[in-house]
């Protein structure tokens, strides 16, 4: 026997339709017309899996489905409606729910489902390989220490394998692709595509042959026909980063292949069925786009089953040290350098320093620091800080909008400040001017390197 399933429906064909379908396969099945029937089965008898109905009468999927994890928090169930939709989705997946899927569904697709439903089960990924809050963890190409993030990893880890679409929210540079990297490798997909497409990065007149294809003489320069990468992903995984800044027509184009997984090239009249999972990723807040009648609604909740928003690094500070220590080793071996460790007070420096452009910042901090690094430890004078969003910020200080204000670089901009005129004052003397601000002079000269003050 494979597995014992309950297949819960007040549907009568339906429940018909997947018993036949699914003893074929070699389960043992069992049926229940109602919730309540089915809790009942469930505290008498151990199940594998469950499938059960979305919308029944006196107790709907959502509320069974919570029942069923105070009663067997291992079994997995997986959720089958034909009012599918976002919302209720991202509630399956928040309460428990392997996965969903509409009742129309292609029949290998759902056994497929079932299949590594039961194989999760088997192999208890959930749980046995939980990461720890508090110990250094690397996941896929990922460091971290944080709590947050390390609850996103496992998150992570629960929600590879399914089939629901992911959305990852968070600043520039906080790691987006490598998030959806993480997924695609940690799912069943792994062995096929990964595919990144920046909707920023390429010309609107472009994009669309880009995503899709054309065929030949469909515009002036196709003297060919086209495959486009979405095709090129089938079986894999589509990360489109920058969701936000896809065109109205390609928006409508998009939610045909996120509904149907179907499309048509540029100039074609053949439609091309694709089998992909679709992470998408944005800086901006799509909710706010939404509003404003910039993005679909029907998109956004179709992209949006599960959001995964990423902590920028000053909310991540205890990841300092270890990124830098990563990042010396990676860039140390890149160019040849004996460089293995830095200076307690230029870590300070980059532990005080609020990174506007979050990891990629301090990435690209500490490889110039290597490369101009001579010795064999990175020094506090070949920190070199982008300090421009500081001084947009600190014009900004005294009207203080709805979206706030970044203290540490308002402080790193007052700080400046302040030095520039105790040095003015004193005519420059930095003896006078580290007396003036009652700190040493060595601190002082270390400070005006990090400022870039002469």
């Amino acid at each position: 026997m494979r597995g014992h399933i309950l297949i819960v429906d007040d549907d009568r064909e339906m429940r018909d339709f997947l018993e036949i379908l699914l003893e074929k396969e070699g389960y043992k099945v069992k049926t229940a017309e109602r919730a309540d029937k089915a809790l009942r089965y469930l505290s008498q008898d151990e199940f594998d899996l469950i499938i059960t109905d979305l919308k029944m009468p006196k107790i709907d999927g959502l509320d069974f489905l919570r029942r069923v994890r105070e009663i067997n928090e291992k079994v997995r169930v997986i959720l089958v409606t034909a009012f599918a939709s976002a919302e209720t989705a991202y509630e399956a997946m928040k309460e428990g729910a392997f996965d969903y899927v509409e009742k129309h569904f292609e029949v290998d697709s759902f056994l497929d489902i079932v299949e590594r439903a039961l194989k999760q089960k088997k192999e208890k990924k959930e749980g046995d390989g939980a990461f720890t809050p508090g110990q250094v963890v690397k996941f896929g190409q990922m460091l971290t220490r944080n709590k947050e993030m390390i609850r996103i990893f496992n998150m992570i880890k629960k929600i590879a394998d399914t089939t629901a679409n992911v959305l990852i929210l968070g600043e520039s540079g906080t790691g987006k692709e490598l998030v959806a990297r993480a997924i695609h490798e940690h799912s069943s997909r792994k062995s096929r595509p990964f595919v990144a497409i920046n909707c920023g990065g390429i010309p609107e007149n472009l994009l669309e042959s880009e995503l899709f294809g054309h065929v030949k003489g469909s515009f002036t320069g196709a003297y060919t026909d086209k495959i486009g990468l979405m095709e090129l992903a089938s079986g894999g995984t589509v990360f489109l980063d920058e969701i936000s800044e896809l065109t109205p027509a390609l928006q409508v184009k998009l939610l045909r292949v996120v509904e149907e997984k179907s499309f048509r090239r540029v100039g074609g009249g053949e439609n091309i069925h694709v089998n992909i999972r679709i992470i998408s990723a944005t800086n901006r807040n799509l909710q706010e786009r939404v509003k404003a009648g910039k993005f679909r609604e029907d998109l956004y909740y179709r992209l949006n089953v599960i959001p995964i928003e990423l902590p920028p690094l000053r909310h991540r500070k205890e990841d300092i040290p270890i990124l830098v220590e990563h990042f010396i080793e990676k860039y140390a071996r890149a160019f040849s350098k004996e460089i293995r460790n830095i200076s307690s007070y230029a870590l300070e420096l980059l532990s005080q320093y609020s990174f506007p452009g979050n990891i990629r910042e301090l990435e690209h901090i500490i490889e110039r620091s290597v490369a101009l690094e001579t010795s064999n430890i990175i020094l506090p004078d070949n920190l070199i800080f982008d300090l421009t969003k500081s001084e947009d910020a600190l014009s900004k200080l005294d009207e203080i909008g709805d979206e706030g204000i970044n203290l540490n670089e308002v402080l790193t901009k007052i700080e400046k400040s302040l030095i520039e005129k105790a040095l003015k004052k004193v005519n420059g003397s930095r003896t006078k001017a580290a007396e003036l601000l009652h700190i040493t002079v060595d601190s002082l000269k270390y400070r005006m390197e990090k400022l870039n003050i002469t």
